[in-house]
């Protein structure tokens, strides 16, 4: 996820959405069809992950409490499937751009700024979609907080890295204009995400401790 989701999300329309202009975005698009291609891919196949991920901690935090850790399942569940349905934004305006027999009846104006606007349908499917990368981090942060072979301050980052994907999410929808701004300051808050995976691939959990607890 950590190499998929930048390129998806970040890197791909960077390079070829142009705010405010869908002539030039469908030009940009259509003469870089297989990137956008692979970022609709890379949606997907992070989806796929997600769910990956979140079956994957559930075997490992379940000990700790299974209510919480079927909570965190969930909400990554809900993620998963506002993840998959958003895609379909991005693949309609790519069917847009490069028209068709059937999209005869508009004109080439017309076409694109429908598929602009699939485009922001996309990024406001985004932000609503950061309610839940925000939701299943508490539960998540909450269980490796109370196991005994994770460190309890990753989880209290976990938790406030919640917070963070609520607020951005909330000043998405209610303050567009600000959004840049507080997506560059809460960039510290998000970086719990990356503490816990990097822990887990070079520390790992120690599991053997919950039973040494529980004996």
């Amino acid at each position: 996820m950590v190499l998929t989701a930048p390129f998806s999300l970040i890197y791909v329309p960077s390079k070829l959405i142009v705010r405010g202009n869908a002539t030039a975005t469908a030009d940009n698009i259509l003469a870089h069809e297989s990137m956008f291609r692979l970022s609709i891919m890379g949606d997907l196949v992070g989806q796929v992950i997600f769910i990956c991920l979140a079956i994957a901690l559930y075997r490992l935090l379940r000990d700790v409490n299974k209510t919480w850790a079927w909570l965190m399942v969930s909400f990554v569940l809900v993620s998963a499937a506002v993840g998959f349905l958003n895609t379909l934004n991005n693949v309609a305006a790519l069917i847009l751009f490069r028209g068709g027999e059937f999209l005869t009846v508009f004109d080439q104006a017309q076409r694109e700024a429908l598929g602009m606007l699939f485009i922001r349908l996309h990024s406001q499917g985004i932000f609503i979609d950061e309610i839940f990368w925000g939701l299943w981090l508490f539960p998540f942060g909450l269980l490796v907080f109370r196991s005994v072979f994770l460190p309890w301050f990753l989880g209290g980052w976990l938790m406030i890295n919640c917070f963070g994907y609520l607020v951005l999410s909330v000043t998405a929808l209610f303050f567009p204009l600000y959004y840049e701004a507080a997506f560059r300051f809460s960039q510290p808050v998000l970086f719990g995400e990356l503490a816990i995976m990097l822990w887990l691939l070079i520390k790992g959990a120690k599991v053997q401790s919950v039973a040494t607890t529980a004996a």
